[in-house]
C-alpha cells in the first residue's frame, strides 16, 4: 500500500459535505483506504479572487492504485459530484488534487507529484499540517513555508 496525501476544497453549495462525500466516496473504492481526515478551513479564493470563500482540507489515505489511476478516480468521484470545469481557479463544488504519492514522484502531462505549488499555498498547508506535523519537501519544512505564507485569513472551522 503507497501512502498519498490528497487536498479537497470548493465553495459552491456545502463544501463541509462535499469533502465528506468525496472523501466517502473515495474510500469505498476497493484499492482506496481513508487513514485520516484534517480539520476544515475556510480560506480566501486564490488565483481568482472575485469568488465566494473555499472550504479545504486535506485527507491520508492508503492506496494499491498506480498514481494516474488515483488521479482518474478522484477525477470520477469530482465529475461523479457535478463538478464542472467552466473556469481556470474559478469557483467549483469540488476539486481534489493528489498532493504526494509515497516518496514517488510523477512527471506526467496530466499528473505531477509532489503536487509542485502546495508549498506555496496556506490553504493546502494548514490543513495538511493537522495530519503530518512534520512534513517535509525537498528539504523544506511545513513550519518554514508556512512562515513565508501569510495565513491570517485562514480559519479553522468548528465542526
Amino acid at each position: 500500500m503507497i501512502r498519498a496525501y490528497l487536498s479537497l476544497g470548493g465553495n459552491l453549495g456545502d463544501p463541509r459535505q462535499s469533502i465528506r462525500t468525496a472523501v466517502t466516496t473515495l474510500d469505498q473504492h476497493s484499492k482506496i483506504k481513508l487513514i485520516a481526515l484534517s480539520h476544515f478551513y475556510k480560506t480566501p479564493p486564490w488565483g481568482n479572487e472575485n469568488q465566494p470563500p473555499f472550504v479545504n482540507a486535506c485527507a491520508q489515505i492508503e492506496t494499491d492504485l498506480a498514481a494516474v489511476d488515483l488521479l482518474a478516480q478522484c477525477l470520477k468521484t469530482e465529475h461523479d459530484m457535478g463538478r464542472e470545469r467552466l473556469e481556470h481557479w474559478g469557483p467549483r463544488i469540488i476539486d481534489i488534487d493528489i498532493l504526494t504519492y509515497g516518496k514517488e514522484t510523477v512527471d506526467q502531462d496530466a499528473l505531477t507529484v509532489p503536487h509542485p505549488y502546495m508549498m506555496e499555498r496556506g490553504f493546502v498547508l494548514v490543513p495538511l499540517k493537522d495530519l503530518e506535523p512534520d512534513f517535509s519537501l525537498n528539504g523544506l519544512s511545513i513550519d518554514q513555508a508556512l512562515a513565508k505564507l501569510d495565513i491570517s485569513d485562514i480559519e479553522r472551522l468548528e465542526e
